[in-house]
């Protein structure tokens, strides 16, 4: 059996690891000269920028050399004939952007703040070209998000500490359009090399400045960049506490969900549960931020370590009613019969256009007829939508239908049929704490839905994915979506693997002929099928 990709690559992992903790400092050394003559100039920038910049910070006492005043002038005359010509060559510019660096590196704030200031200013503002096509990254070796904020420490270091806020929100606005910056307090102190000076008067200083500009955005429920940049500094001076006036005062999502976070950061369940309750209640903004509040204080009663959390997982899902919202309420049931009651109230809230968690909740009654409805009513296109049953219900037909031992994501694309919070599941880190979502599989089971053994319900469950096969091929061709051609070809061998039928080999047939001038479905369909 030819090995998975993943079985091949995590023992190389491992054995990298493993190599690299056996190296001495000379080896390593060794190793990294070899690397940066493979690489493209651009990579190489960028691995020699890393090199010097930890380097400089390893406590060794190692500093970049030098630079005269030759270089520094050099380097704005530079930077003026770029402005006045339009354009540069990127590799010109990144020699000059290392000499920023390691004047930085070696805390000479002025020579940093003359280049910087020559070179980042023109390229923010679009007056020197470097041939990008979006992003300047795409064209530098040099890190300009890293430049940007050693200017903006710069020019900290070098002002008055009485115009210092004035100062810093100045070289903010002039580097803007080559960075973005979202907590600028936490990224100055990132990237200093030494603590910054009068970090406590500067802070008052700076919440005046951004409290002005926050102030003309607070008739909007969008979050702007000055909002955030002043729940920093608030959050700096005055903590929760701080978040909390400013979160009560507005009512506005984001700001109630910065102070919700601020306790659950800190570790203070109780006062969090009770945070994210409140903010539930107070929040103006769509139905979606009251889900997620409700959400969190299901979280904090989850960490309390409170018996039994289904009271906030139904209002959760009641406020906002998602498939992972259901899972969490419903596989939160310890009988059988409970979990039977709720899905009896949850099928007359759930909204109509659900429909994945109507199937789903039809199929815990055991009512396959229903669900095969919906699967058969349900478009060929749009089986990305979180909405869409096909996913849920297909599979699940083909599994318990026997189609050759198919699980339940036997032809379920990546990220395809999952909202937003199912792939937020999925790709976390683990490192945080997550309510859990039972499986639909485990519920099913909970509730005492095995299979289909009735031979009606069967027939209507086989006649429901040949439907729903029909109409992907239908949408995906008509379409022309030549990427998930694969996934179409796989309902319809799904068909034929559940039911071995004449009627139903006959039907694949005929479909093939019916698309046979899209040779490169037909192909796709072969293959699933096994006729080569």
């Amino acid at each position: 059996m030819k090995p998975t990709r993943k079985a091949v690559s995590e023992p190389s992992r491992n054995d990298v690891q493993a190599a690299l903790a056996a190296m001495g400092a000379d080896e390593l050394r060794e190793v990294v000269r070899e690397i940066m003559i493979e690489l493209d100039d651009g990579a190489q920038g960028r691995v020699a920028s890393a090199i010097i910049r930890r380097g400089a910070r390893g406590g060794a006492g190692w500093v970049p050399a030098a630079l005269d005043d030759t270089d520094v002038t050099e380097a704005v005359a530079f930077a003026q004939a770029a402005t006045r010509v339009g354009h540069a060559d990127p590799a010109d510019v990144d020699e000059r952007l290392r000499r920023g660096v390691a004047a930085f590196l070696r805390k000479d704030y002025a020579a940093t703040q003359r280049i910087f200031g020559a070179l980042l200013r023109p390229i923010a503002e679009g007056e020197i070209d470097l041939g990008q096509h979006e992003m300047i990254d795409e064209v530098l070796g040099v890190n300009a998000n890293e430049c940007a904020v050693q200017y903006v420490v710069s020019a900290y270091m070098m002002s008055e500490p009485v115009q210092r806020a004035e100062t810093v929100r100045t070289a903010f606005h002039e580097v803007h359009g080559v960075s973005y910056f979202f907590e600028p307090i936490r990224e100055m102190e990132r990237a200093a090399i030494e603590a910054l000076p009068g970090l406590a008067d500067f802070l008052p200083q700076w919440r005046v400045i951004i409290e002005r500009e926050a102030a003309g955005d607070r008739h909007s429920d969008w979050d702007g960049e000055a909002d955030r940049w002043l729940r920093e500094v608030i959050r700096r001076i005055e903590g929760s506490d701080g978040l909390a006036n400013v979160a009560r005062s507005t009512r506005r999502a984001d700001d109630l969900r910065a102070w919700c976070e601020s306790l659950v950061e800190a570790g203070d369940w109780n006062a969090a549960l009770s945070a994210f309750e409140e903010a539930a209640e107070l929040v103006t903004a769509r139905e979606s931020a009251r889900g997620g509040f409700l959400d969190g204080a299901a979280l904090a009663a989850q960490e309390i370590g409170k018996q039994d959390v289904s009271p906030w997982l139904e209002r959760a899902w009641r406020a906002q009613p998602t498939m992972p919202r259901l899972r969490r309420w419903l596989g939160s049931a310890t009988t059988k019969h409970s979990i039977h009651e709720r899905v009896a109230e949850a099928l007359q809230a759930c909204p109509t256009q659900a429909q994945r968690q109507h199937a789903f909740l039809h199929l815990l009654q055991g009512d396959v007829g229903h669900a095969a409805e919906l699967l058969a009513e349900a478009p060929g296109l749009g089986w990305s939508n979180g909405e869409h049953p096909g996913h849920l219900i297909f599979t699940w037909f083909q599994t318990v239908l026997g189609g050759n031992g198919a699980s339940r994501r036997a032809i379920a694309l990546p990220d395809v049929g999952m909202d937003i919070e199912e792939r937020e599941f999925l790709t976390s880190d683990g490192d945080e704490p997550l309510l859990a979502t039972p499986e639909v599989d485990d519920i099913l089971r909970d509730a005492g839905v095995e299979g289909v053994s009735d031979a009606k319900a069967r027939k209507a469950a086989l006649a429901a994915m040949r439907k729903a096969a029909e109409m992907r091929v239908a949408g995906v061709t008509d379409q022309k979506r030549r990427r998930h051609y694969g996934h179409a070809a796989s309902l319809v061998a799904a068909c034929v693997a559940c039911d071995g039928s004449p009627e139903t080999g006959q039907w694949a047939a005929t479909l093939r002929g019916k698309y046979r001038r899209f040779p490169a479905f037909c192909a796709e369909l072969d293959r699933r099928m096994g006729s080569g």
